[in-house]
């Protein structure tokens, strides 16, 4: 026989339970085979033609490494440092590590709230009662969807500062690159002039001690010798400090840093890119404004929910379960009776949390004012990018006139100069003094010219940055010019 009293309680419990797995079986996310790495590898591809791999395993940290080994046989290039970046930096595997806590917030998010489960005993010596309490959380669960939207939007934000972070590696490693390759070409020019230097500083103390040159010309060619192997020293200061800066990129230790790199940079190109809808580019190719755009749109769904549940914070919902038995002892008669009552309840319980100090508007008000935040941040970073790639290609533009002007102009003109100073030097014509000036301003004008080739390619990569992502860079400047210092300086006492 059917208990009527409880019959209805006892249906609305099933009835939500069903409602719940309903809602568990629908709206649960499951982790993707990736990692979530899809938008970097997408990036790496597109704009980079790069694998990325995420190295989860010990056969994925053998694949890359053999991988690495074989682009290290071979002296690098641009692309080859790059993809053994993308492969070996340890930072970059962290930001996928990163990325994949992302996913597991999110697919956390989507799961329904998790049943409590609340048993009690109570007993005397002729008293028992037992309870049972489900509790369900109806406002976690009523407003799943909406939490599931905001955390796959907040996921999604995540995916494309990942492919920033792999665009931002590749760009610092196209930089150091450039970077060390100069100051390998500034050792090698510095070492050769010095040789020259060598046999005139020889040649010049032969000559004194034949009387054809007084001690003054001889200590002007001794200086100039010692100042260039001072300026040398530096260079190969420079040079080992890009070495290592290059390989903090790569990611290398061990035997893999001794790697070779090509004797000169890259030659000028013929033609250069056109700044053309440049700020259209940028707008539409950037990650990190993709990624703000779904931080808004994460705000945005998170402003709603609030303001949707702003008058009732929380909702719990018990199904009650209670078991009672009772035990009395009597005399009837001449005969001791023992009777037992049992009890079974089983009901219904609702709590909720209403802010009646503020009615939510403390809430709505956070809410609000996150939003736009968040707007103003995409605002800002709309209106930045379109400057910096203005700025960009104005870099780009100037570098690349600029190593022309020396290719072509300063360079030949200086070779001449010293050509003609050495007949004439050689016909007694002009004194040393006057040979050791023009050496070193040649000296200085090559290695001006090779850090104006490496800034015009450091330019074209913070251009590439400045289109899709990675960083800004700062051209250049700064970096590899203590040889062009010391060279102009040492002119000032002659």
């Amino acid at each position: 026989m059917i208990d009527n009293e409880h019959a209805g309680p006892a249906r609305r419990l099933r009835l939500l339970g069903s409602v719940a797995a309903t809602l568990m079986l629908g709206g649960c996310v499951s982790f993707s085979a990736d990692g979530g790495l899809s938008s970097a590898q997408t990036v790496a591809y597109a704009e980079l033609n790069k694998d990325v791999v995420k190295v989860a395993s010990e056969a994925d940290a053998l694949a890359t490494q053999q991988q690495a080994e074989a682009l290290l046989r071979r002296p690098l290039t641009a692309d080859s440092a790059v993809q053994i970046a993308l492969l070996k930096n340890r930072g970059l595997q962290a930001a996928f590590n990163d990325l994949g806590v992302s996913e597991a917030e999110y697919v956390r998010t989507s799961l329904p709230p998790s049943p409590t489960v609340s048993l009690s005993r109570l007993g005397g010596s002729l008293e028992l009662e037992i309870e049972r309490q489900i509790l369900i959380g109806l406002f976690e669960l009523a407003t799943l969807p909406a939490r599931t939207a905001v955390a796959e939007q907040r996921f999604r934000a995540a995916q494309f500062r990942t492919a920033e972070a792999v665009l931002r590696l590749a760009a610092d490693t196209r930089r150091e690159y450039y970077r060390a390759i100069a100051a390998n070409q500034q050792v090698a020019f510095v070492q050769q002039a010095l040789g020259t230097a060598e046999t005139a500083s020889e040649l010049a103390k032969q000559l004194g001690e034949s009387g054809a040159l007084n001690k003054l010309e001889q200590a002007r060619e001794h200086a100039f010798y010692q100042e260039l192997g001072a300026q040398l020293a530096r260079a190969r200061i420079e040079q080992k400090v890009a070495r290592e800066r290059l390989i903090r990129q790569l990611g290398l230790w061990g035997r893999d840093i001794d790697f070779r790199l090509p004797n000169s940079l890259p030659p000028l190109p013929a033609r250069i890119a056109s700044a053309q809808d440049i700020e259209r580019r940028a707008l539409e190719r950037r990650v990190d404004l993709q990624a703000l755009r779904h931080d808004l749109n994460a705000v945005a769904g998170q402003y709603g929910l609030t303001n949707a549940t702003r008058f009732v914070t929380d909702i719990e919902l018990a199904g009650l379960s209670s078991y009672e038995r009772t035990t009395s002892v009597f005399t009837e008669g001449s005969e001791t009776v023992v009777e037992s009552e049992r009890i079974k309840r089983r009901g219904l319980e609702a709590e909720f949390t209403i802010p009646i100090f503020d009615f939510g508007a403390v809430g709505v008000r956070n809410a609000q004012e996150t939003y736009m935040a968040a707007a103003n941040r995409l605002a800002e970073r709309a209106v930045n990018v379109r400057s910096e790639a203005r700025e960009a290609y104005l870099r780009y533009r100037g570098h690349y006139d600029l190593a022309r002007h020396y290719q072509g102009r300063v360079l030949p003109l200086q070779k001449r100069i010293q050509d003609e100073a050495t007949l004439q030097y050689s016909g007694m014509l002009v004194d040393v003094s006057q040979l050791i000036i023009d050496a070193r301003t040649r000296i200085l004008s090559n290695v001006d010219a090779i850090n104006a080739r490496r800034d015009f390619w450091i330019a074209a990569t913070d251009l590439k940055a400045a289109l899709v992502g990675g960083g800004a860079g700062n051209g250049g400047e700064g970096r590899g010019v203590t040889v062009a210092a010391a060279a102009g300086g040492g002119g000032g006492g002659h």
